[in-house]
C-alpha cells in the first residue's frame, strides 16, 4: 500500500510564493514520473507539471517561467516551488506519482494520488 502525503498549501496574496511538498510512503520499489495537479471549483483537472525520474520536466503554458518542480529520489518526494501567484492559480493542488511495486506491477492506475492541498491566491 501507498500514501501519498501533501504539505505546503496555503492562502497568498496576489504575487506572492508558496512551495508545495509531497512524499510518498509504503511498498515503493521505483518511481518513474512525478507530477501536480490542480482543480479550479467547476473545472477540470489539470496537469500543472510533472518530472520525470531523470529530471525532465514538463509545464503547463499558463505556469512556465512562475513554477519550478523538483524531486528528490532517495526520499520518494515532489515539490512545485510557486513564484509570482495569480488568483487564477487558485485551486486545489493534488501530487501525483507512478509507482511501482518489487514486481514492476503498479501500485495504482493512474498513478497515485495525493489527498490535495488547498491554495488560494486573493488579489
Amino acid at each position: 500500500q501507498v500514501h501519498m502525503v501533501e504539505s505546503g498549501g496555503g492562502s497568498v496574496q496576489a504575487g506572492g510564493s508558496l512551495r508545495l511538498s509531497c512524499a510518498a510512503s509504503g511498498t515503493i520499489f521505483s518511481i518513474n514520473a512525478m507530477g501536480w495537479y490542480r482543480q479550479a471549483p467547476g473545472k477540470q483537472r489539470e496537469l500543472v507539471a510533472r518530472i520525470t525520474s531523470g529530471g525532465n520536466t514538463l509545464y503547463a503554458a499558463s505556469v512556465k517561467g512562475r513554477f519550478t518542480i523538483t524531486r528528490v529520489n532517495a526520499n520518494n518526494t515532489v515539490f512545485l516551488q510557486m513564484n509570482n501567484l495569480k488568483s487564477g492559480d487558485t485551486a486545489v493542488y493534488y501530487c501525483n506519482a507512478d509507482i511501482y511495486n518489487a514486481g514492476y506491477q503498479k501500485a495504482c492506475e493512474g498513478g497515485c494520488w495525493g489527498q490535495g492541498t488547498q491554495v488560494t491566491v486573493s488579489s
